[in-house]
């Protein structure tokens, strides 16, 4: 992958875009696409896209069970697939990156693999109220089934949480499991994983990392965190859908009973038990998705090549841009913190105006947002809104398209908005 700059040190976004070919195509009535659902799932560059075609075409068979030459060379590329997730998030054992079928699937395997062995009646999860459904439900879930109390932290009016509401309801609470967001999806606020971590420890919890909305954005290292569980997904880093980590520190994984039963996941069986397999194979019962997982390394190096920090740091551009800019714009409300405290993620509401009316005007425009809850009632409740539209950035995305986004919320609020409002008036 080359198509980077290198003399000024920023991204030369528009070389970037022709890695990504549907970038190239064209909609609603022949006008550019303008992508801004990141936040939602990102696009494919090609170098991701030739790789799992390379595997469908040249070496594609089941791995770990046969040890004919396809076989063998498919469980060489899911295992290497393994290393370079394992480097991508800075983790100490390739054996402590488990893949699943997602985010979701992945918190969902630690509350019944970890929960159901560790929660009792009485203990205390602890989140926080900008959680995606993804990691509230599951441990809801939990609380059904072992009379445990799930706890949310309360936000400031700008999207934060201060270190000492933390502590404070760590301290009252003693949560068995503190498990949090590193990058709120509706709000793009960033908290401070390695500080919580650390206070969460302080007062004998573990922790679990929701960094979907961090890992395509900004460099992950596990051991830095100290963190027992780290999830993210494929499709939210440019890799393919249906794939997802789970990182768990070797030590917990070790001890922790599998959740799902099948094959790949035992080592013996017998008609009175059976006794798992060894890290990580012990958490993959079933045919695992190398396929996706060799997309995932590919996706991983690509951004790795282009840069996080260069990433991150485009985004937070891109993000103050749009803030200023939609902030112009009578009857607007834009939820979250100031620039330098998200990342390239703004989601707003106009007053008078439905979410899912501007982003379908939008798309009649050829830009891409999101229009509803975005999976996060609790927070949209905590507001008081019931949707909001979000518009999430990337590498690939331009200070132009950001200019071109604002400027058509602008026109429809002056068409649409302010215009209904006259007529109103003047009736």
């Amino acid at each position: 992958m080359s198509n980077l700059t290198v003399a000024t040190g920023d991204l030369d976004v528009e070389t970037l875009r022709r890695d990504f070919p549907i970038l190239e195509r064209t909609v609603a009535s022949d006008r550019p696409l303008i992508y801004l659902d990141n936040g939602a799932s990102t696009q494919h560059p090609r170098v991701v896209i030739d790789a799992m075609s390379d595997c469908y075409s040249r070496y594609y068979a089941n791995v770990h069970r046969g040890i004919h030459t396809l076989s063998e060379e498919s469980t060489r590329a899911f295992e290497e697939a393994r290393e370079a997730v394992a480097a991508f998030i800075g983790a100490a054992h390739s054996h402590e990156v488990i893949f699943t079928a997602g985010t979701t699937a992945a918190i969902n395997t630690v509350a019944r693999a970890w929960g159901d062995w560790q929660v009792t009646a009485g203990d205390t999860i602890l989140l926080t109220i900008a959680e995606h459904h993804a990691n509230i439900v599951p441990w809801q879930q939990l609380a059904q089934r072992t009379g445990c109390q799930v706890i949310f932290l309360p936000l400031t009016d700008d999207g934060r949480i201060d270190d000492a509401v933390v502590a404070e309801h760590l301290d009252r609470h003693r949560p068995k499991l503190f498990a949090f967001t590193a990058v709120s999806n509706v709000l793009g606020t960033e908290f401070p994983v390695k500080r919580w971590a650390s206070l969460a420890h302080d007062f004998g919890a573990t922790v679990l990392v929701d960094a979907a909305q961090a890992a395509p954005h900004q460099s992950l290292d596990v051991l830095d965190w100290n963190a027992e569980f780290v999830v993210f997904s494929g499709h939210k880093v440019c890799g393919p859908t249906g794939i997802g980590v789970l990182y768990g520190q070797e030590s917990i994984l070790e001890a922790m009973p599998p959740f799902l039963g099948g094959g790949a996941m035992i080592r013996t069986v017998t008609t009175e038990g059976f006794v798992p397999n060894e890290l990580p194979m012990k958490f993959e019962a079933g045919t695992p998705p190398f396929v996706e997982a060799i997309g995932l390394a590919a996706a991983v190096k690509y951004i790795g090549q282009v840069g996080l920090e260069k990433i991150h740091r485009h985004e937070k551009q891109l993000a103050g841009i749009a803030l200023d800019r939609l902030a112009t714009i009578p009857g607007m409300r834009i939820f979250g913190p100031a620039a330098e405290h998200r990342g390239g993620i703004v989601s707003f509401v106009i007053e008078g105006a439905h979410p899912h009316d501007l982003s379908q005007w939008l798309d009649r425009r050829g830009i891409a947002v999101r229009a509803g809850h975005h999976c996060a009632m609790p927070l949209h409740q905590h507001f008081g809104v019931a949707a909001s539209c979000r518009a999430s950035f990337y590498l690939y995305n331009s200070a132009a398209e950001v200019e071109t986004l604002c400027g058509a919320v602008g026109d429809f609020h002056r068409r649409f908005v302010s215009g209904s409002r006259r007529n109103r008036d003047s009736v």
